[in-house]
């Protein structure tokens, strides 16, 4: 273990690695603490979605952190760091150029076409990140970041009501197997430098995060509780983490989205596939 990590523990299977991490930092586990499970039988995503992957298909982690060195509207940048650093260490154990995983606000990374299989080009799901907070504001913060990402996945044995919007680094990798233990420390080795970055003056690397989104310059649509809108995103605010968009009641400005206004981003374009 290195002293980034003060605890770090591998389950066969749990129910959820948010969840044990969650109990850790309760029960007054330092940061930064580490689950990784083969399995989850009760993995979720934002808005109570369900994360579904076969033993050994995917990586699945939870990262907690007591982030009294961050502003509480500075929290989300743990998830955005985390999900640069899981984009970079896949590109780099699958073989994949850089630039190959983006992300799609907020909280998705994607692989946009895989021209062996993608005409017209699509958009298909890798891995999703969820964060979960307690505490902000108080003596004890905590943050968890949770991680699923679709490893040694074959196409073949992709679910088929799946199979349209989702993909691996091994399909990524033209059938290459992927090994979950190199990704997992390529993934913990590039996080460590992020982390103390933040730790030290809340910075982050704003511009590499900003340029894979893949949302940037398209049509989107917002489903929102008073109804879905569809929108063109021109980027995001690395201050507030916010998406950009047009502001449909003002056309050529932009106005401001935030997490908790939206359950679910989409692309407008059907032939995107909705990821």
């Amino acid at each position: 273990m290195t002293a980034f990590l003060a605890c770090r523990q591998h389950f066969d299977r749990v129910g959820s690695t948010n969840d044990v991490v969650r109990g850790w930092l309760a029960n007054d586990t330092p940061e930064v603490c580490l689950a990784v499970a083969a399995e989850q039988t009760n993995g979720r995503g934002r808005a109570g979605r369900r994360w579904v992957a076969p033993p050994g298909g995917a990586l699945l982690l939870s990262l907690g952190f007591r982030p009294h060195w961050l502003p509480p509207a500075d929290v989300w940048r743990l998830a955005a760091v985390v999900s640069l650093t899981m984009a970079e260490a896949g590109e780099a154990v699958a073989g994949l150029s850089v630039g190959t995983i983006r992300l799609k606000w907020p909280n998705d990374l994607v692989i946009e076409s895989m021209p062996a299989i993608d005409s017209p080009a699509v958009i298909r799901k890798l891995a999703g990140v969820l964060g979960e907070t307690d505490g902000l504001g108080t003596a004890s913060p905590r943050a968890v970041v949770g991680i699923g990402i679709n490893t040694d996945w074959a196409a073949e044995a992709f679910l088929p009501e799946l199979a349209r919007s989702m993909t691996s680094l091994r399909v990524a990798a033209d059938g290459r197997p992927v090994d979950d233990a190199a990704l997992l420390e390529a993934f913990i080795d590039r996080l460590e430098p992020r982390v103390d970055a933040l730790r030290s003056d809340g910075a982050f690397d704003a511009e590499t995060w900003s340029e894979r989104q893949v949302t940037t310059d398209r049509e989107i649509r917002l489903d929102r509780p008073d109804g879905p809108i569809t929108v063109r995103a021109t980027g995001v605010d690395p201050a507030s983490g916010a998406l950009l968009v047009v502001d449909p009641g003002a056309p050529g400005r932009s106005r401001s989205v935030f997490v908790g206004e939206v359950s679910h981003v989409r692309f407008a374009d059907p032939t995107m596939v909705g990821v």
